[in-house]
């Protein structure tokens, strides 16, 4: 399974927001678990159902999120 394969998205699932191979596990969550310090093994052992994978495939989506054009409206 692809990195963007991994993440899903359903209307009935976690109001929408993208999570992790359909789970009840959002994107978000494991995100703001490694920006509190969490480490990759700390999260896939509160998480067991959760791979490796999982931990880079939701940082690649964060990653394309933010990767957009800046327009400048310079005169």
């Amino acid at each position: 399974m692809s990195s963007p394969e991994r993440i899903t998205f359903d209307p009935n699932q976690c109001g929408g927001r993208p999570c992790i191979r359909g789970l009840r596990v959002r994107v978000k969550d494991v995100l703001e678990m490694l920006a509190a310090g969490a480490s990759e093994a700390a999260i896939l052992e509160s998480y067991p159902y959760l791979e490796r994978a999982d931990i880079e495939a939701c940082l690649q989506y964060a990653a394309r999120q933010v990767d957009h054009a800046v327009l400048s409206l310079a005169k």
